[in-house]
């Protein structure tokens, strides 16, 4: 039985999402109707729905050339177009038209028959609806762009603001280019160690860091600093007084240490990390080229400050060696250099080298995230492994 109602009880819409079980209503062409490619059908789990009802906090993201992505705080969704054989029947809104209850004239998108059945209007038949998938944030774009003007010791020099802002970004400029939420795209900020100045986005020059870090540690020899519990504000302050910038110089506690929970009201303390100072330096001394060994253990331990302990396993996803006959030499490639896409990360292994043993493979991939599968899925999907027996270890070559 179609619904007996009145022209005032429902309109539009609202007559579809009152109907009783076992009832049924009449559908008409609304004067509209037609393909209305504006309208698009978006399905959303339920978790979703507060972000996007409630407090409106997502986004589609993405250049004209690239597949747009949509973004919440935290997470990053493909979008996939899903075409279906059933009819998707649209009702437009009610408040599309306001019209006057005195009006002569029946509200359009409302129709009631000369026997009083109710009809609602179609104003188009979907052909299917958009998907969401949730995918890894795409930061390799992020680490380009940063990567277009570090910022330099000679430009901590100049006093004078450049006019010339090519090659710097704001937020709302890496929001805007970047697929990625704001919350990914904070926290690939901070992987690549970068800082605010000026209002702009930047990464600073290996090279100046490693002046800075320097001079840290000659101050520590000076003035007798613990690199256990270094205090922030006698460091910047002696920093400073040697030419460094203020933010540079708290930024290098940031970079090569954490912070040490003090008692001491108002003071903040700082322990260096061995792990990181230690792989500033051995990025260094690899700067220029492969090296022996030895060579390279008795360079890299030279350099590193008295007291602080290190070991070769800390510059894992760091380097990599090769066996020449007896001579064992060292190489850097570091994993912060590789693609974050699976595919292209794979691919890049691979090139590298054809056959991976797991402890040289797994510093490499320990840091792809792919939602919905796991690290083992990955090896399955990318690569070959074998086993000769069972105790030996496995190696993995291209699938």
């Amino acid at each position: 039985m179609e619904q007996q109602l009145g022209s005032s009880s429902f309109q539009g819409p609202e007559a579809v999402l009152n109907m009783q079980p076992s009832s049924s209503i009449g559908i008409a062409y609304h004067p509209l109707f037609g393909s209305h490619p504006d309208l698009i059908l978006l399905e959303l789990d339920d978790k979703l729905l507060p972000d996007l009802l409630l407090h409106q906090r997502v986004s589609l993201r993405g250049q004209p050339d690239e597949d747009a992505v949509l973004c919440t705080q935290s997470k990053t969704y493909a979008i996939k177009f899903v075409g279906t054989s059933n009819s998707a029947l649209l009702v437009p809104p009610s408040h599309l038209y306001q019209l006057s209850q005195n009006s002569q004239h029946q509200e359009p998108d409302t129709i009631i028959p000369d026997d009083g059945k109710l009809i609602v209007p179609i104003i188009q038949v979907a052909p299917g609806n958009m998907e969401l998938l949730e995918v890894a944030p795409r930061l390799d774009k992020l680490k380009l762009l940063l990567s277009q003007k570090p910022y330099s010791y000679e430009e901590a020099l100049e006093d004078m603001e450049k006019d010339d802002k090519t090659g710097l970004y704001r937020w709302p400029d890496l929001v805007d280019m970047v697929q990625a939420s704001n919350g990914e795209l904070e926290n690939g900020l901070m992987a690549l160690s970068a800082l605010e100045i000026d209002g702009y986005w930047r990464i600073v020059d290996e090279e100046y860091m490693d002046m800075i870090l320097r001079m840290l540690l000659q101050n520590s020899i000076l003035n007798e600093w613990s690199l256990d519990e270094l205090d922030e504000d006698e460091v910047v302050s002696v920093l400073v007084a040697d030419g460094f910038p203020c933010n540079i110089a708290r930024h290098c506690l940031h970079v090569y240490g954490s912070k040490v929970v003090d008692g001491t009201v108002g003071r903040n303390a700082w322990r260096l990390d061995a792990r990181r100072v230690g792989v500033h330096f051995a990025r260094a001394i690899l700067r220029s080229g492969k090296m022996k060994m030895d060579n390279f253990m008795e360079e890299w331990l030279r350099k590193i400050p008295e007291g602080m302990n290190v070991s070769f396993s800390m510059l894992e996803g760091e380097v990599l060696t090769d066996k020449f006959g007896v001579e064992t030499w060292v190489y850097a490639f570091r994993v912060s250099s590789l693609p974050s896409t699976p595919a292209e990360r794979f691919a890049m292994l691979f090139r590298e080298r054809s056959r991976w043993e797991w402890k040289d493979l797994e510093p490499y991939i320990r840091d792809l995230k792919v939602p919905g599968l796991s690290s083992e899925g990955l090896l399955l999907k990318y690569t070959r492994r074998t086993q000769p027996t069972a105790d030996a270890e496995p190696v993995f070559s291209a699938r």
